[in-house]
């Protein structure tokens, strides 16, 4: 058998056959594999799993469904066993035959035309080419083209120069408000002797207007630590509150606690500490 003349009529066959579609293809030419190793002998015995591989199906239902499609349309003869141990059995068809070799006459076909009608075709051949635009008057068109771009090529050029005074005056305008938030936003910083004052009047000692002073300076005079300080004397309140409620241990003298964990060689280990 000749195996391309079987492929080709195969072919023929499903071109003019719309209900296959190209999950019918690849199990016929996985099958079509299975005939070639067994050198074009029927029957042939077939397990699912190794089909299914071959042709690239997942779906068991699916290749079910294609396998009796292409039984029911010709294509082969297909004898399930039903059984998971014994292999199924199909009959490839050969459709190598079902080609109609090309005949001569139909070749030469073209030779037999009279010659009336051979004129014929001169004709409309040479009126058919007499409407192709030639490459000059492609090559005019495209130099209308040229000069009309060139004479509009000012008026782009303005229009593009404008645009961009447009767009720096916008990026101006942007520029200028970032500035007036940044000033907005900026601090009235008070110097060392305005802190000082401020404490005095409210009765409290320079020691903490110089820490409150310190402290901001070196953050950058910021609240928590990210945001800017709006009012520095309400910051200063706040310090002095704060001030107030811690107290400073100012006691170095040694506790009588402190002396329990002094060790001598007669102490009872057992006492608590």
């Amino acid at each position: 058998m000749n195996y391309i003349k079987h492929l080709t009529g195969f072919f023929d066959r499903i071109i003019h056959d719309s209900n296959l579609n190209p999950t019918h293809i690849s199990l016929y030419l996985g099958l079509f594999q299975y005939w070639n190793i067994n050198r074009f002998k029927n029957p042939i015995s077939i397990t699912r799993d190794e089909v299914m591989r071959i042709s690239k199906i997942c779906s068991k239902a699916t290749y079910h469904k294609c396998i009796r499609e292409l039984n029911d349309k010709g294509y082969l003869k297909y004898e399930p066993s039903y059984n998971p141990f014994k292999g199924s059995m199909v009959y490839m068809f050969n459709f190598s035959e079902d080609l109609k070799p090309v005949q001569k006459k139909d070749r030469n076909t073209k030779k037999n035309i009279p010659v009336d009608e051979q004129a014929l075709n001169k004709q409309k051949t040479s009126s058919e080419q007499a409407l192709v635009s030639s490459i000059n008057s492609i090559n005019k068109t495209n130099t209308l083209n040229i000069s009309n771009l060139e004479e509009q090529a000012p008026n782009f050029e303005n229009k593009n120069i404008e645009f961009k005074n447009q767009g720096d005056v916008k990026e101006k305008k942007l520029r200028q408000k970032k500035k007036n938030k940044i000033t907005s936003n900026a601090v009235l910083k008070p110097t060392i002797e305005e802190v000082n004052k401020y404490f005095i009047e409210q009765k409290h000692p320079e020691l903490e207007a110089q820490k409150f002073y310190n402290y901001f300076t070196s953050n950058g005079w910021l609240v928590g630590g990210k945001t800017k300080m709006v009012d520095w004397k309400a910051a200063a309140e706040n310090w002095m509150l704060n001030s107030a409620n811690f107290k400073h241990n100012t006691d170095t003298t040694p506790t009588n606690r402190a002396k329990q964990l002094n060790t001598t060689t007669d102490k009872n280990y057992s006492e608590p500490l």
